[in-house]
């Protein structure tokens, strides 16, 4: 049987890594358009406040590697331009031009996701940068080393665009920040997401919500970026309007696509061509608590699908069980992170949400080092399940996400979550950790 993979990231190397390790003798080939493959694109913007670091640090494993150690046919400067279900052929076309066929029993599409990029005057000009591929990693870090950049600016307040005001900052560059929409961040709660924009405007970064970008036009001095009524002059430009998913060859080849334009797969990762799956960022998947098709793009995600196409092609039959959106991140000293629905998302899909807000400690009482942890909690009044959190704070807050993910997977009640046996120590949690306490205060509202 020949595997063939569409794409040489998280989701085409786990499942051509776990392809090779279920049958050695299989023939996979990976087709990738780019020169790199298996690399951290999360660790991107932490890489570029450090114009020490090369950017190829950042690759988690070789081309060579999967050819020479695992006997993989990955075949880089390769894009796919097409795919012909009824004979099962994929084409494309070389870096040279030249032109390729080559013939699948089974096929895996994981072409990942690329930056939005509205049409703007002057979105294509030098200086406008965005940042999805570890192409664009590099680019942004040439700009920097070979142009005077004093200020940029940054369009977009979504993750990769607080992630990289942050960086910019470490570079010593001056950082304005400008969206359409008034909140800074819509999917958080308020009050934590004024806490993270004092943090912003703590270590220097103007922020301009409320304001559409109307055009980005080329001056004497750089760059100029326009709205209806500001004006901001820079020499780099971050367009982060978000990310879509690369959908178009299935789309092309009359495969289903869903949420987000997605495509669409079941839960073994099968797209609507039994010959045909699809993984990480361009798939859709099942949201764990309400059931429903979800394009949320996770690294996690991705690095499990791959894996789960590689056991379903090799006949080992396995379903995704779904994923809650957990995330997180890091803003100067803040951690950021959520998992589950906030209390919007909970009422669109049929809940009764209730949410409960407070303040907490990282440590305990008088223990050197105690921080503070604003921590928001969902449930749902009619079951009284647990539907949710969110925390933000300076240490304590990333890693206890992780609690609630694991009780959104076991659909717990609120009641059974303050239940939970969680450990305490002074160094690392007050006697009633912060997510107990938001549990009983949660228990008491939806009563």
């Amino acid at each position: 049987m020949r595997f063939v993979i569409i794409g040489g990231d998280a989701a085409g190397m786990s499942a051509a890594s776990k392809g090779k390790r279920t049958d050695p003798n299989a023939e996979i080939i990976v087709f990738e358009q780019t020169q790199t493959v298996s690399y951290s694109a999360c660790g991107m913007p932490y890489n570029i406040a450090d114009k020490d670091s090369p950017m190829d640090n950042l690759i988690v494993r070789k081309a060579s590697a999967f050819r020479e150690k695992q006997g993989i046919d990955l075949r880089t400067g390769h894009r796919v331009t097409g795919i012909d279900k009824k004979n099962r052929v994929i084409q494309g076309v070389r870096d040279n031009g030249e032109p390729f066929d080559c013939s699948y029993d089974k096929l895996l599409i994981a072409t990942g996701a690329s930056a939005v990029l509205p049409d703007i005057p002057g979105i294509d000009s030098p200086g406008v940068v965005t940042l999805r591929s570890l192409d664009d990693g590099r680019a942004i870090k040439d700009f920097i080393a070979n142009n005077a950049v004093s200020r940029a600016v940054i369009i977009g307040m979504g993750y990769i665009a607080l992630e990289m005001a942050d960086s910019l900052r470490k570079r010593g560059i001056d950082v304005a920040m400008v969206k359409p929409r008034k909140r800074l961040l819509p999917w958080l709660n308020q009050e934590l997401s004024d806490v993270v924009y004092a943090e912003l405007k703590k270590n220097g970064v103007e922020l301009y919500p409320g304001h559409a970008v109307k055009e980005i036009e080329k001056t004497d001095r750089g760059l100029m970026v326009r709205c209806d009524d500001l004006q901001l002059e820079c020499q780099m430009v971050l367009a982060a309007f978000g990310a879509k998913p690369n959908s178009e060859l299935a789309a092309e080849a009359s495969l289903e696509t869903s949420a987000g334009n997605a495509i669409s797969v079941d839960r073994r990762c099968r797209t609507s061509d039994p010959h045909i799956y699809a993984a990480g960022d361009c798939a859709d998947a099942y949201h764990i608590i309400t059931g429903k098709k979800v394009w949320i793009p996770l690294a996690v995600l991705a690095n499990r699908a791959g894996r789960v196409v590689a056991d379903n092609v090799f006949g080992e039959p396995f379903e995704m069980q779904g994923i809650a959106g957990s995330a997180m991140f890091k803003v100067f000293d803040l951690e950021i992170a959520s998992t589950g629905l906030n209390p919007g998302e909970a009422a669109d899909n049929g809940f009764d949400p209730v949410e409960i807000t407070i303040q907490s400690r990282s440590r305990a009482h008088g223990h050197p080092g105690n921080r503070t942890i604003h921590l928001a909690m969902v449930g749902d009044k009619k079951s009284g399940r647990l539907l949710g959190a969110q925390m933000v704070g300076e240490e304590g807050v990333a890693h206890r996400i992780h609690c609630v993910a694991v009780a959104l997977h076991t659909a717990m009640k609120v009641h059974d979550f303050w239940q939970t046996d969680l450990a305490y120590a002074p160094p690392f949690s007050p006697v009633w950790d912060p997510l107990l306490t938001a549990a009983n205060q949660l228990i008491k509202k939806l009563s």
